[in-house]
């Protein structure tokens, strides 16, 4: 009878396009099995599928990957100092961050957890990569220091943990937290110098001024915050952020003599004097 079981449950994970598997037991003690509830007791099997890992085929830089069968993988809620290419401006700590990320996949297969959104608009896989161990790669990567929290709601799943490592890190003056290229500098310098890549800015807001798809968060008329209307419900009111020091984190952009940085969660807006 076991032997009867372990073979029928064995087939339908081998031929599974079901979504569950029912049991039930007849009057003679016999067990049945379907993908369908053929008696009125049949109960639902849990069937445990082994995870799938792959081969990391190439290390393009820090935060991205591509697997040996061809998908290029961006790890999710997380970023890493960019390296120098012939199309891209290298930062500081890039070549650090890519080396971190050949250590901890050197020689090991990963598994690929997903979370609400799957690609992005370049078409790259997004997933969160664990090791055969159970590591978390970009928890890792964050927790030392050589990748910031970049979170896209509504991939929530390991936000909280990420932001948790990051402030860690930042205490400790880990990876890039301990580079003067990433203290923290006042907004006001965008009107003089034009910055490259992922910055800490700091000023008092002003105002908040609606838009149809986007609200302004406004240190003055030439420098303010942009949030997507639909990310608003992640924030809190923003006018509570008014008439303090505000950390925005994140990448300036510039329009003739406007400078704004596009922010998607709240925690890259970090009140400093409460």
């Amino acid at each position: 009878m076991i032997r009867g079981f372990l073979a029928a449950v064995f087939l339908f994970l081998m031929t599974a396009a079901a979504a569950a598997v029912f049991q039930w037991r007849d009057s003679q003690g016999n067990y049945h099995f379907s993908d369908r509830p053929l008696a009125a007791d049949a109960a639902v099997l849990q069937l445990e599928r082994r995870p799938r890992y792959h081969q990391v085929a190439y290390i393009y830089d820090g935060d991205t990957v591509r697997l040996a069968d061809g998908r290029k993988v961006r790890l999710l809620n997380i970023n890493t100092p960019e390296i120098e290419t012939e199309r891209k401006r290298g930062e500081p700590g890039g070549e650090a961050a890519k080396r971190q990320l050949e250590t901890l996949l050197e020689g090991r297969r990963v598994r690929l957890e997903y979370d609400v959104e799957r690609h992005d608009k370049y078409g790259r896989t997004l997933a969160y990569l664990f090791r055969h161990d159970g590591l978390h790669v970009n928890l890792q990567l964050v927790a030392l220091g050589w990748a910031i929290a970049n979170i896209h709601p509504p991939n929530l799943k390991y936000a909280d943990a990420i932001l948790e490592a990051q402030q860690q890190a930042e205490q400790a003056r880990r990876g890039i937290w301990g580079m003067d290229a990433y203290a923290p500098k006042p907004i006001e310098i965008l009107r003089r110098k034009r910055l490259h890549g992922w910055q800490r800015l700091v000023g008092v807001p002003k105002a908040v001024k609606p838009g149809r798809k986007y609200v302004r968060l406004s240190f003055a008329a030439d420098l303010y915050v942009t949030i997507p209307r639909a990310n608003l419900r992640w924030f809190p009111p923003l006018e509570s952020y008014l008439g303090h020091r505000v950390e925005v984190r994140g990448w300036p952009s510039r329009r003739g003599r406007q400078h704004s940085i596009l922010v998607r969660h709240p925690s890259a807006l970090i009140v400093l004097d409460r």
